[in-house]
């Protein structure tokens, strides 16, 4: 009997993210793209995923009935006094401007859709895997779209989905896997996960996601009670189990050549550290801080075939690492002092989230 009404506790919390009462839009009180049809005739057939259908779940509150954001208000770092330093932000910064979005209004939204300098971005949160994506919201080479909630689950991962083709897309996969788009990539942007504090020692001019966003919402509240330390809990099924590591531990994972692997916080304890790897052919470097709370993996090899060597800095942000040729570069991989100033790392994609899903997405991964 407890455990039905702890579930249904659970539940109910999970579908009041849709119906608070709100200043802004509301959802439209159905999913018309729900695997089991309804809805206002949109809903898809079988044969049009490429994953698999019958692991496509609804997840109760509709299409766009948890809200995405779009060009919401940004605010200094001095204003954001709603923000805990030691509360998990997602961050974004290009050289220039730098943006920090974080988790508290993420868990409620799940998608930003937002317009950074000449670049237009949609941060992707899953709260229910703790993985946060960027993608250029040009999605077909020259329309910009917006991306929304479809409502939808694979492996109890989001499937947003984009406003200009209303094609469904994994977020882990990162690709199409439903509609006009089905199969096309997602260009990605690399995010870095970090706490408020570190975030702010990093980038001191960052500008934040207001909470102010024009819903009612209350965002010191948590919708999924323990859901992220309790290890054994989860709200809908996924496909495989992998006990190397626990449930809900962050990891950063990368993927390269469709092969992923895992980085976990053991290795960057007390300081930050660099782990150089070869995976996949490629020279890594991957620095970390379990005290600074931030994985980062960076291509050694920066042009014409040239592979730096980097040794870590401490206390020294916005720089976490130097190379052997005397540049110091910051978290997002710019050059910010030395010989190569200005210049960027080569992207790997990357993103935290939690082990089950990395591992259900990408089974038998190295770690």
């Amino acid at each position: 009997m407890k455990t039905r009404i702890y579930f249904l506790s659970i539940l109910f919390a999970f579908t009041l993210i849709a119906c608070e009462e709100q200043s802004g839009p509301t959802g439209n009180g159905g999913n018309p793209n729900s695997p089991n049809g309804g809805g206002d005739g949109n809903s898809q057939q079988n044969n049009d995923w490429l994953i698999p259908f019958n692991e496509v779940k609804d997840g109760g509150p509709g299409k766009d009935g948890i809200p995405a954001l779009t060009n919401p208000e940004l605010i200094s770092a001095n204003a954001a006094s709603y923000v805990n330093d030691s509360e998990l932000i997602i961050g974004y910064s290009n050289g220039e401007i730098a943006v920090a979005y974080p988790h508290k209004i993420l868990d409620q939204h799940e998608i930003v859709n937002d317009d950074i300098g000449d670049e237009s971005i949609a941060v992707i949160y899953c709260p229910l895997t703790g993985t946060g994506v960027g993608w250029d919201r040009i999605v077909d080479g020259e329309h910009k779209t917006t991306f929304g909630v479809s409502g939808l689950l694979y492996n109890t991962n989001v499937i947003p989905y984009d406003r200009q083709t209303n094609s469904n897309w994994s977020q882990i996969l990162l690709k199409s896997v439903n509609g006009e788009l089905s199969g096309t990539l997602a260009k990605n942007y690399i995010l870095i996960e970090t706490t408020w504090g570190t975030w702010k020692k990093m980038y001191p001019d960052t500008k934040v996601l207001s909470s102010n966003t024009g819903y009612n919402k209350n965002y010191d509240h948590y919708p999924y009670r323990d859901y992220r330390t309790n290890h054994s809990y989860f709200l809908f099924s996924y496909s495989h189990q992998d006990g190397r590591r626990p449930n809900k531990e962050r990891v950063l994972g990368i993927l390269i050549n469709e092969k992923a692997k895992a980085y976990t916080f053991d290795n960057y304890r007390d300081q930050i550290k660099i782990v150089e790897d070869i995976f996949q052919g490629v020279n890594l470097a991957v620095v970390g801080s379990e005290s600074d709370n931030f994985i980062i993996a960076f291509d050694r090899e920066i042009e014409d075939e040239v592979i730096l060597d980097f040794t870590a800095l401490q206390n020294s942000f916005p720089a976490i690492m130097i190379d052997n040729e005397g540049t110091e570069w910051d978290a997002s991989g710019r050059g910010v002092s030395g010989p190569r100033t200005g210049q960027q790392l080569k992207k790997v994609t990357q993103f935290i989230g939690y082990w089950f899903a990395w591992a259900t997405f990408y089974p038998n991964m190295d770690l």
